[in-house]
């Protein structure tokens, strides 16, 4: 382990990267650890790399006057680059994110992902003369992980196979900067208190209060719950007096969408929204119920009432551990019942 903390000018205000490229719900599962480095290191530039379509999910988080979080988000575009490798465009656009990541010289690199793509924007990245660049040394099950990693960091990090994602990037980052691991009985934070309460109102049209947002798709069909199930919920919650929303991200999904809200009485399908507009439309819901995928993670995330349907992934892998607002139902090969996720429900929305 190097001892980048003795050195003074580290002591005073190291110069952090975190490297979280994406999905949504990875990037959602990495923010806590900017609330315990600003807790322990509040004069540190703290950075974070990540793919420009989940942007949005860490502006709340940057630095502003009486809040400490992230001061530099550096966007990056390898989904968009790979679509169009022979465009100018894209080269002009690597090379500006590269001259970004390299204007600063890094003390520690945090990197959770354990990917390639992620080890190489570290690779990049302008660093110190005694930098610690710390990553996973391993992988958890039912995650993605590219061993040839290991050869970016000079501090690879062994975490247990079975390892929430939360967990997962604390390990990696208390090994990095030689902390003791964060008791996670402690209170736990994502965003702001203050950014949640001003979160406004949604404005899609079509929306009734109080209304039930049911997350259906992911991008696993294994991981998704019976369509049958979603009718019987959708029915009982409709006599209940909510109306019954089924977003979509793409032309099969709507299509699935519409089937289901067809057979639920005021059920409603609204049209696409954006993962920024996502905050309004989850924030103004009575209830979320979604399959493990990113958008029902938000809500988990905005503590908000929240039941995760767990259907072909592990619950332990990224259940909502930190609030009695979240239920999670069923785990791996053990979809939940329609009946067990109506209890679910209904107790959250009692409370």
């Amino acid at each position: 382990m190097s001892n980048i903390l003795n050195h003074s000018s580290s002591v005073v205000s190291p110069k952090i990267l975190l490297v979280k490229l994406s999905s949504l719900g990875d990037v959602l599962h990495n923010l806590p650890i900017v609330w315990d480095l600003r807790a322990r290191l509040p004069n540190a530039q703290v950075d974070w790399v990540v793919e420009e379509a989940y942007v949005h999910l860490l502006e709340p988080l940057l630095s502003r006057e009486g809040f400490q979080g992230i001061d530099r988000i550096i966007p990056f575009a390898l989904r968009r680059w790979k679509r169009n490798l022979l465009s100018l465009v894209t080269w002009k656009e690597f090379f500006a994110f590269r001259k970004m990541l390299r204007s600063t010289t890094y003390d520690v690199l945090i990197e959770t992902q354990g990917l390639i793509k992620s080890a190489m924007v570290c690779s990049m990245a302008k660093k110190s003369s005694n930098v610690v660049i710390a990553g996973l040394a391993n992988a958890t099950e039912f995650s993605g992980y590219e061993p040839l990693v290991r050869s970016f960091y000079n501090q690879s990090v062994q975490v247990p196979t079975q390892c929430h994602a939360v967990d997962r990037s604390r390990w990696v980052m208390s090994s990095a900067l030689d902390w003791s691991l964060i008791d996670r009985s402690k209170p736990l934070h994502f965003y702001p208190p203050d950014f949640i309460r001003r979160i406004p109102k949604s404005s899609l049209e079509g929306l009734n209060t109080p209304y039930v947002l049911c997350f259906h798709s992911t991008a696993r069909e294994a991981k998704r719950w019976a369509n049958e199930n979603w009718i019987n919920l959708g029915k009982d919650l409709a006599t209940r007096g909510y109306q019954v929303i089924f977003p979509w991200g793409n032309p099969a999904e709507k299509t699935v969408s519409m089937a289901l809200a067809g057979q639920i009485p005021g059920a409603f399908v609204p049209p696409a929204f954006s993962i920024e507009e996502a905050f309004s439309v989850i924030s103004g819901a009575a209830l979320t119920v979604g399959v493990d995928t990113g958008l029902t993670h938000l809500a988990a995330v905005l503590d908000r009432p929240t039941v995760e349907l767990y259907c072909d992934s592990p619950r332990w892998k990224t259940e909502g551990y930190w609030s009695q607002k979240i239920a999670n139902v069923g785990d791996i090969q053990n979809p939940p019942s329609a009946q067990e996720v109506l209890e679910a429900s209904l107790k959250l929305l009692q409370n």
